[in-house]
């Protein structure tokens, strides 16, 4: 219940954060719409994260996209939809749907920009009268039994517009890549104004062929393999966020290892194990919380699910951008 109570009384100096998850390159557009057709196929990305579930007011997550590359347009069109839920039964939610273009062109030989707007509706709602529970509502002898003095915010929802844009630079082997969230900082306050502060991402990475030789096969089976290191930054409202680690792509295995921290405090180990077969990729990921918070919220859970459909019949090939599903 702190928590919520910060979230939603605490708007003079506390500012909101997004989701946060941690198998980034499973939900690309979330990351930055710039991802909208990267794979040219038509893709689905699934995605359910379920963080501290220690806790009681705990952190539960969804989210859908669909993104392809559509070559009358030059470029990518993606759509997401995410549902956040916090506290006791969701009593803070928030929903989101957004729709992106991505514009593709040549730089240079083999490298390629992506440039990218996104255009969003949000809906954050409360569930004052509902769920909420406030101390002076205890009895000692008989529990929750009396009224409340606390206010009940003017309204109980929100619904307003949110704008992002951003960039991909790629090549055979590597990319690069810049995003920012919530461009006109629109307001989620049920009592006053309470602006979302933009969010800046920035994310580069590559790949490394393991193989002597680029079409080798093992006796097993095993495709060639690849390791993938990256890193990703992000700030919002003030708070630094750092994520790097790496993952190995040894068909139809993969597995990855992440570390994420602010500029002072730790945060969490990440590891990751998944599967690929044909079209489907799943995974899932655990984060081991090294910070304070270590002994009661049980770090977070999150699943992921990937279907990349068959590419459409095109007049010209364009080249998908190399990098990890998840």
């Amino acid at each position: 219940m702190l928590l919520l109570l910060l979230m939603v009384l605490g708007m003079q100096g506390v500012k909101a954060q997004d989701v946060g998850y941690s198998q980034f390159f499973a939900n690309p557009l979330y990351l930055n719409p710039a991802f909208a057709g990267s794979k040219v196929a038509p893709r689905i990305s699934l995605v359910y994260r379920a963080q501290w579930p220690g806790l009681v007011s705990a952190f539960t997550s969804y989210s859908a996209s669909y993104d392809q590359y559509i070559p009358d347009l030059h470029g990518g069109i993606g759509a997401i939809v995410l549902k956040d839920a916090q506290g006791d039964h969701g009593m803070l939610g928030t929903i989101m749907a957004a729709g992106m273009y991505s514009f593709r062109f040549r730089l240079h030989e083999d490298v390629f920009v992506n440039i990218a707007l996104q255009a969003s509706v949000v809906n954050v709602h409360l569930k004052w009268n509902q769920e909420m529970r406030w101390p002076d509502q205890i009895d000692p002898n008989c529990g929750w039994i009396n009224g409340t003095s606390a206010t009940p915010p003017d309204k109980e929802s929100v619904l307003f517009p949110d704008f992002a844009a951003g960039a991909l630079v790629y090549g055979p082997a590597w990319y690069a890549g810049f995003a920012a969230h919530h461009l006109s900082q629109p307001s989620q306050g049920f009592y006053s104004e309470d602006r979302i502060p933009i969010k800046f991402t920035a994310n580069a990475g590559g790949l490394i062929n393991l193989a002597e030789e680029r079409r080798r096969q093992s006796p097993l089976g095993l495709g060639v393999p690849v390791i993938s290191p990256n890193l990703i930054y992000q700030y919002q409202g003030g708070f630094h966020y750092f994520n790097y680690g790496l993952y190995l792509d040894w068909m139809p295995f993969l597995v990855g290892a992440w570390y994420r921290h602010g500029l002072e405090n730790p945060d969490a180990f990440i590891f990751m194990v998944g599967a690929q077969h044909d079209h489907f990729k799943v995974g899932y990921s655990y984060d081991v919380t090294v910070s304070e918070l270590s002994n009661s919220v049980l770090g977070a859970h999150e699943i992921t699910l990937g279907i990349l459909l068959p590419v459409p019949e095109q007049k010209h090939k364009v080249k998908a951008i190399r990098c990890p599903s998840f």
